[in-house]
Formats: C-alpha cells, sequence, structure tokens
C-alpha cells in the first residue's frame, strides 16, 4: 500500500500537450518507457562515467550506471512505500544530458557557453526531453508528466535563481515550482545516484588497478565490510573477498537510507506528497555519521582516481578536442548535419547558434567526439588512461 505521501499516478498535474491515457500503463509508466527508447538514453552506452568508452568492456559506462541507480531506487522506493515507477523513470532520466567525456566535458562546455548562458547537464537532461527528442508527430520532447520533468529538474534539490537556460525557458511554460524541493520519489533517484557510484567507482578502481585492496581495506565503512568477510569466509580468495565486502559496503548505504528516511518520514508525519515539497529540506538522507565517512572516501576516489596523472592528462586532451570541436561549428555551422542546418538558417544570432552547438556536441558519443575532431580538425590522439568521473 503506498504511503499518503507517495506520488500517486490518478492525481498527476499531467502533461504540457494532453493525452489520451494508457488501458495498460500508468503515466509514470508510460515515461519510464519514453525515456528506456530515447535516443539520448541508447547513447548514454558510449559516454564516459569514470572510464573513457574504449577503454575497457568491464568498465562502467553512463548507461550501465543508470541502470544500477534504477536498481538502487526501485529497491529505496519500495521499502518506504513510494511510486517505484516515477522512482525509476527520474533515475533512468538523471543522467541524459551528459555530454562525452564525464565532468571534463561539461566543464568545457560550461566555459564555452558562458558567453551565451552557461552549460548544466540537469538543464540539459531537462532540454533532451522537452525539446531536442523530436520523433513524435504532435510536440518535441517526450511530453513526460509533470512530476518526472520535476525531478528531473530539482532532484538535487530546489533550483536557486536565475535558473540554468533550459530550466527557465521550460519553466515559463510549464511552472515546475523550482524554488521547493522535488517529491520524496525524485530525492529517492538522487541518494541512489549517490549510492550506485560511491560503490561501483570502487570496484572499477580496483580493476584500473588505481588503488589496492589493502587500501581500501582501511577505508571506514569498508574496513568493517573487509572484517565480516575474513571473520565469515577465512582465506577466500582475493577477487571473491572484496567482491563480498563492496557488496555489503553497498548493502550498508541503502539501509542506511531507508532506517533515516523512515524516520525523517515520520518525525514530519507528512499527509501529502505537497507536505514533501514545503518540507524545507531534503526528507531522504543518509545520518551524519556514515556521510561524514562517505566523504572520506569521496576524498581517496577523488586523489587515487578522479585526478590520477591518467586523468590529469586525458583531461588537458578532451578539453582541448572540444574546444577546437566548439569553435569549428560555430564558424563552419555547414558542417552540422543535416538535420540541424535548418535551425542553423533559422538562428537568429550567435548566442542561439551557440546553443546549437551546444547541443550537438553534448549528445555526441565519447567515439562520435574523437573521430569526428579527427575528421574535421586532426592532430590530436586520445591517450590511454582514465577521466574524472563525478
Amino acid at each position: 500500500m503506498a504511503a499518503p505521501y507517495a506520488t500517486d499516478p490518478a492525481g498527476s498535474r499531467g502533461r504540457l500537450y494532453a493525452e489520451e491515457e494508457s488501458a495498460h500503463r500508468s503515466p509514470f509508466q508510460r515515461d519510464r518507457d519514453r525515456i528506456i527508447h530515447s535516443s539520448a538514453f541508447r547513447r548514454l552506452k558510449h559516454k564516459t562515467q569514470v572510464f573513457i568508452e574504449h577503454e575497457g568492456d568491464y568498465f562502467r559506462t553512463r548507461l550501465t550506471h543508470s541502470i544500477e541507480v534504477a536498481q538502487v531506487a526501485r529497491t529505496v522506493a519500495a521499502a518506504l512505500d513510494l511510486n517505484v515507477e516515477l522512482t525509476e523513470a527520474i533515475a533512468l532520466a538523471h543522467d541524459l544530458g551528459h555530454t562525452p567525456f564525464g565532468h571534463t566535458g561539461e566543464e568545457a562546455l560550461d566555459r564555452l557557453m558562458r558567453p551565451y548562458g552557461g552549460f548544466d547537464h540537469n538543464a540539459q537532461a531537462l532540454r533532451i526531453v522537452t525539446d531536442l527528442e523530436r520523433h513524435y508527430a504532435e510536440w518535441d520532447g517526450l511530453n513526460l508528466t509533470w512530476e518526472t520533468l520535476e525531478g528531473i529538474a530539482k532532484h538535487n534539490g530546489p533550483v536557486p535563481a536565475p535558473h540554468p537556460y533550459a530550466l527557465a525557458a521550460y519553466d515559463a511554460r510549464h511552472d515546475l515550482e523550482l524554488q521547493t524541493h522535488a517529491s520524496a520519489e525524485a530525492q529517492v533517484a538522487a541518494l541512489s545516484d549517490d549510492i550506485a557510484y560511491n560503490n561501483h567507482d570502487l570496484h572499477d578502481g580496483l580493476r584500473a588497478e588505481l588503488f589496492s585492496t589493502d587500501e581500501l581495506a582501511e577505508l571506514p565503512i569498508l574496513s568493517t565490510c573487509f572484517a565480516k568477510v575474513d571473520a565469515k569466509y577465512p582465506g577466500l580468495n582475493y577477487y571473491r573477498r572484496r567482491h563480498e565486502a563492496l557488496r555489503r559496503f553497498f548493502g550498508v548505504l541503502v539501509e542506511d537510507v531507508i532506517a533515516v528516511s523512515r524516520a525523517n518520514l515520520a518525525a514530519l508525519d507528512a499527509k501529502s506528497v505537497a507536505d514533501i515539497r514545503h518540507a524545507g529540506r531534503m526528507v531522504i538522507q543518509f545520518t551524519p555519521a556514515l556521510w561524514a565517512d562517505l566523504k572520506v572516501i569521496r576524498r581517496f576516489l577523488f586523489e587515487r582516481m578522479y585526478r590520477a596523472p591518467a586523468v590529469i592528462e586525458m583531461r588537458r586532451t578532451v578539453t582541448g578536442m572540444l574546444d577546437e570541436l566548439f569553435d569549428f561549428y560555430l564558424t563552419h555551422p555547414s558542417e552540422l548535419p543535416k538535420q540541424w542546418r535548418k535551425e542553423v538558417a533559422e538562428a537568429l544570432d550567435r548566442q542561439t547558434l551557440a546553443r546549437l552547438v551546444a547541443d550537438y556536441i553534448a549528445g555526441m558519443t565519447d567515439r562520435f567526439a574523437i573521430q569526428e575532431h579527427q575528421r574535421l580538425i586532426g592532430g590530436r590522439d586520445v591517450p590511454p588512461g582514465v577521466t574524472d568521473g563525478h
């Protein structure tokens, strides 16, 4: 039975463009399915999570990360009696706006677009699902429900003014109440992102041999997990030992979020989703003690993984590539694909043209950005190594 503060699909605020309801799927199930079938979702397969897409088949990509986030989010939402379909839709969509090459790519595009309104991957995700996915006969975008769009826009909390370009433009047409918190379902998706990447970046860092199992066993939370594995399975194989410890670490994070969030929701005594939005704080949280331990782990990952020497070299290379691609398309817009040229012809000013170029580059996969740079400009080889993650 759903909690009173869960989002009820029957009470959805609907879509920007009215549609006949499905006989077999709830509005949020339809949102989830549209996201999964979108072009932007498929492209996540070849977008960096931490390791450049060509560096190995076993490393996470934005697609596998999004699937893992959705799995965690479903578990937590079900435990809290929230709407699982809405939670899953937001989780699957949360990284749609990411550029090639992880946050290095986002930082590069934000710098390049600063004279034209900046770039933000959350805002870009909303732009994709409300405009850039152009497959339907009657509208641009996916025509998702208000609740899913709200979750994409502000799953990390209220959006301060001035709002990023895409959020401001859409909010003017379809008020997403950017000054309030999002639903509990959206907050679950946000915390599930933290759980997923903290867990899988440790896995991937070990596989890449950027740090050792013994180093992990000295970190908070993980030290207890390794001790429990060693007590239960003395002499366990090296690879099984670390897998067992990391899956216990995963479980600790999930159980902590569920326990704390239940207590927060009980203390709030929320009677509706509106009570969640106007609570004045996030209600889906870690305990302060676990959050402090996670900060130690994140500092370790930052120093040993996201800013490893190979990463610094890669950051310089891919930043230069995106700088050169942006300048090239801005001065040679006729080189954009055919379906983009009509909009280029209609662009009334440089700002509009720059946004079109940013949209095109942001949608590239790692491999396509590398190929296009080589074809159009040439002169840069991508070194082996890793890019930054989160």
